[in-house]
């Protein structure tokens, strides 16, 4: 018998967590099945962490990406996979990996025969685990401005309204890097480095060639300070407009709007100090070093042609 423990947000975005529905999917599949909520920041890692230690087989988590985040770092080191069942105001990294939206479809994928994993990489900022991405400047200040009660009342619109308020005063910063060994310096409004090139919607993507699995975090320069630039990439994140549109990729060094560079091992100055968002939490300010641990976390995601499907209805 399957062995399968829950920690659920009861602070997530959504109200969909039916616990009916999974004893009847989960009593039928012949799966034993337990659930824990969290109470407060650092309790999605110790549930897991602690359900791991009593040898279960699978951890989900139910929640948004910050949820997800903490469970995934209650599980490194551990043979225990992860579940994400989607419960979040944004729920990217489900996006990402072709996890169905459905909160019923979400959890049948662990009344399977057999579990399909995929094993990720996981993005590491002063010792915090991230599965998405950190950033400053611009998005740091949308996710700053986008407070609980705001995407209570309107989902993932809060970020956009937090973004128009963030437009008002953009700030232009200096960067400094050390990547893998070398130092460029850069300037513009915002800085992100991702794990993840998914912006929560099938088919948008930060840039093409971003890979969830490839070992390397994406370093992302927006450096256009006029209005146009920066509403072109406020498009992009809140699914307006294609990336691609937008931002070019693979090259040490561009013109236009955005510059892109891949590393494992980063240090992000900045001038003048900035707040730094991790997965939708705020973490502080800069100077901050960033890292990747390649492969870290294996998760239950769907069969190729399920995913397909799954995208194909969201």
């Amino acid at each position: 018998m399957r062995k399968v423990y829950i920690v659920a947000n009861p602070a997530a975005g959504q109200d969909n967590l039916n616990v009916r529905e999974l004893n009847v999917i989960y009593r039928a599949a012949g799966v034993d099945w337990d659930l824990g909520f969290t109470k407060g920041e650092g309790d999605a890692t110790r549930l897991a962490r602690e359900a791991a230690e009593r040898g279960v087989d699978v951890v989900a988590a139910y929640g948004g990406d910050g949820t997800v985040a903490e469970v995934a770092n209650g599980l490194l080191g551990t043979r225990v996979p992860l579940a994400i069942i989607p419960g979040g105001t944004a729920n990217v990294m489900s996006v990402e990996l072709g996890i169905p939206g459905n909160f019923l479809q979400a959890c049948a994928l662990l009344a399977t025969e057999m579990l399909h994993l995929r094993r990720i990489d996981v993005g590491v900022v002063d010792g915090r685990h991230f599965l998405l991405r950190t950033s400053l400047g611009l998005e740091a200040r949308m996710v700053e401005g986008a407070d609980r009660n705001l995407k209570n009342r309107f989902g993932n619109l809060a970020y956009g309204l937090s973004a128009l308020n963030a437009l008002r005063k953009p700030q232009l910063y200096q960067y400094r890097f050390e990547m893998d060994g070398r130092t460029i310096e850069d300037e513009g409004i915002a800085c992100i480095v991702a794990n993840s090139g998914n912006l929560g919607l099938p088919g948008l993507r930060l840039a093409s060639n971003i890979e969830v699995d490839d070992g390397l975090l994406d370093v992302i320069v927006v450096s256009s300070a006029d209005m146009s630039g920066i509403i072109s990439v406020i498009s992009s994140m809140m699914g307006q407009q294609r990336p691609e549109q937008v931002l070019n990729s693979n090259q040490t060094s561009q013109p236009g709007i955005v510059r892109h560079w891949q590393a494992q091992q980063i240090r992000i100055e900045a001038t003048p100090n900035d707040v730094v968002q991790c997965d939708g939490e705020m973490i502080g300010e800069t100077p901050k070093e960033v890292s990747v641990l390649p492969g870290a976390v294996e998760v239950v995601v769907p069969l190729p042609v399920l995913a397909d499907v799954a995208l194909a209805g969201a």
